[in-house]
């Protein structure tokens, strides 16, 4: 990595933080990732070996612990990456403010969406017994346009291939709709009532959508706290 050739505390945090997807990783950390394949999937457009570079440098800086577990690797935050959880939530809550632009197509990814949705839903809104919702999105990507959120016994599982169970409820909308939904750029039953989202299915399960699909935990960062400031003296 280039050095800014500065002993200032930002700049020696920038040349380490501010390579390209670095703090991305991190924020997948953050999320609760360990695995490497869980953190590509935060990342996707990462390509594989960049992220084991990346992986490497984080481990280095001592940002990252890798771990091993029957046979496995992992990495965990180490104290200095927990550090960082403020940096990245205030970021991204700054991001949702100011550095939002129009979405375009190239913006929106259904993989990305699915897995972030996955991992914030709270599995206890949901029945013991395995409880299956189907989200289609028809202008995504061939591939990319079913996906199957199942919940079983508390454990959700998400599924891009169709494993034959009873669909009990199903979301249909365009790939757009959900992602303006889980940034917060308009509330979910706004989007149900105006035709943006379709429900079909268990009418309880629809009832309830919104005890799980909340939204992203930066966009709702951006949207509930004040930004802190810095009492700076010349």
């Amino acid at each position: 990595m280039k050095a800014y050739g500065q002993f200032c505390p930002l700049a020696q945090a920038a040349q380490l933080l501010c390579e390209r997807w670095t703090l991305l990783i991190v924020r997948e950390l953050i999320a609760g990732s360990s695995h490497y394949n869980e953190i590509h999937k935060g990342v996707p457009l990462i390509s594989p070996t960049l992220l084991a570079t990346r992986l490497k440098q984080l481990c280095t800086a001592g940002i990252l612990e890798p771990k091993q577990q029957s046979g496995h690797r992992f990495y965990q935050l180490t104290d200095a990456g927990k550090e960082l959880r403020p940096i990245v939530e205030i970021m991204g809550a700054w991001g949702h403010r100011w550095a939002r632009s129009r979405l375009e197509p190239e913006d929106l990814d259904a993989g990305l969406l699915m897995w972030d949705i996955r991992r914030s839903i709270n599995p206890t809104a949901f029945p013991q017994h395995r409880t299956v919702v189907e989200f289609e999105f028809p202008d995504a990507p061939e591939g990319n346009k079913h996906w199957w959120l199942v919940s079983e016994q508390g454990e959700i599982d998400l599924c891009f291939n169709d494993h034959g169970y009873d669909v009990d409820l199903l979301i249909r909308c365009p790939l757009e709709a959900m992602t303006r939904v889980w940034i917060c750029e308009q509330p979910f039953n706004d989007a149900v009532r105006k035709g943006d989202i379709r429900l079909m299915g268990c009418p309880e399960l629809s009832d309830r959508v919104q005890n799980w699909l909340c939204s992203s935990p930066l966009s709702k960062l951006g949207t509930s706290q004040e930004m802190p400031t810095l009492e700076w003296k010349f």
